[in-house]
C-alpha cells in the first residue's frame, strides 16, 4: 500500500503554500480521522482532508463536483468543499478544505428517539435517491465498487472473494453461527437485482459518518463513496446503527423491497465479519465485539422475514 505520512507540520506546509489566507489558523488533528484520509480541523469553521492512498483521490474531485449540486436537495448539511489542494510540499495527491460541520459522532445509546432517526434517516435517503443522477459516476475504483450487484466480481467489499473466505475463517471460531451467516449471504445474493435505474448513493453511512446533535441527527459527512448504483448498501443503518425497534419503521419509511432490503442485509453482513486474524479487528477488541452485535442483528432480522 503506498501509504503517506500525514501530520499537522506538512497540513501547515500545504497552506502556507496554497491557502495563506488561513495559514495563521489553528491545526490540529481530529480525534477519529478515517482510515482513507486523515482529517484535520482548521480554526474554528473548516477542515482540511487528505487522502493516505492514491486510489482514494478520485475522491477529492467527486466531492468538489457532486457534493454543491446535491447539498440544495437534501434536508440535512452535508459536507461542503471549500476548496481543492494540489500536490506540493512533499504530499503527492489533491486534497480538500471543508466547512466544518457541529456535532458528535453518532452512536445508537446516545439517540434521543430512535424512531425519529430512523424517519429523519429515511428522508434523507429519500431525497437522495430523487437528486437528477445524470451524469454522476458509477461504481469504480475509488469509491470502492460501492452499489454495485451482490455477485458482480469487482473488488467491492461485498465481492464473493472476500466475503467467502471470512466466512470460512470464522468457521469453528464459536464467535458466530457461521452456518446463519452464509444463509444470509445466500439469501442476499439470490435477491433479485435492482431493476430501476440506478440512483445517488452515499456508499458508507456507518454510524461514524453521521452526526448527532442533541440526540437527532444532524448531518451526513464523509461522501467519498458517493456513486449512483444501486441503494442496497445505503440500508446499513438499519443493523450497525439503529435499534431493532426502529428497524421497521426505517424499511417502511425508505420504502425498501424485499429483493433490496435482501441485499442491503448481504452489503451490512459484508462489513461486519471480524476475522480473527485481520489487523482491524485482531487489534481492536471493541471493533470486533460491535462486529458480532451487527451481524447478530442481520441474522435476526432475516430470520423474522421468514426467510
Amino acid at each position: 500500500m503506498d501509504h503517506v505520512l500525514i501530520d499537522t507540520p506538512l497540513v501547515r506546509r500545504l497552506l502556507a503554500a496554497q491557502f495563506p489566507q488561513w495559514a495563521h489558523l489553528p491545526v490540529a488533528p481530529v480525534p477519529q480521522s478515517g482510515m482513507d484520509n486523515a482529517t484535520f480541523r482548521l480554526g474554528d469553521d473548516l477542515s482540511v482532508r487528505l487522502p493516505r492512498y492514491a486510489h482514494w483521490t478520485g475522491q477529492v474531485a467527486r466531492e468538489h463536483r457532486w457534493l454543491p449540486h446535491l447539498a440544495p436537495h437534501l434536508p440535512l448539511p452535508v459536507s461542503e468543499p471549500v476548496a481543492q489542494g494540489v500536490p506540493g510540499q512533499g504530499y503527492p495527491y489533491p486534497w480538500s478544505v471543508y466547512r466544518w460541520l457541529e456535532g458528535e459522532t453518532a452512536t445508537t445509546e446516545a439517540l434521543a428517539d430512535p424512531v425519529r432517526t430512523a424517519l429523519d434517516l429515511a428522508g434523507f435517503l429519500t431525497a437522495l435517491q430523487t437528486c437528477d443522477a445524470g451524469g454522476g459516476p458509477g461504481p469504480e475504483q475509488s469509491n470502492a465498487f460501492r452499489g454495485v450487484p451482490l455477485g458482480d466480481p469487482r473488488d467491492s467489499i461485498a465481492v464473493e472473494a472476500r466475503v467467502r473466505p471470512k466466512i470460512e475463517a470464522l468457521k469453528g471460531t464459536g464467535l458466530v453461527d457461521t452456518d446463519a451467516v452464509t444463509e444470509v449471504w445466500e439469501a442476499a445474493l439470490a435477491a433479485p437485482a435492482w431493476q430501476k435505474p440506478p440512483v445517488w448513493i452515499h456508499g458508507d453511512l456507518d454510524a461514524g459518518n453521521l452526526l448527532l446533535r442533541d440526540g437527532r441527527l444532524g448531518a451526513v459527512i464523509d461522501f467519498g463513496t458517493l456513486a449512483v448504483a444501486d441503494p442496497a448498501v445505503d440500508l446499513l443503518p438499519a443493523w450497525k446503527f439503529l435499534p431493532a425497534e426502529a428497524r421497521g419503521v426505517f424499511r417502511e419509511a425508505v420504502g425498501a423491497d424485499d429483493a433490496t432490503w435482501a441485499r442491503g442485509r448481504g452489503w451490512a453482513l459484508a462489513s461486519s465479519l471480524p476475522v480473527p486474524d485481520d489487523p482491524f479487528f485482531r487489534d481492536h477488541p471493541a471493533r470486533t465485539a460491535a462486529a458480532l452485535r451487527h451481524l447478530e442483528q442481520i441474522i435476526a432480522d432475516h430470520r423474522e422475514d421468514g426467510a
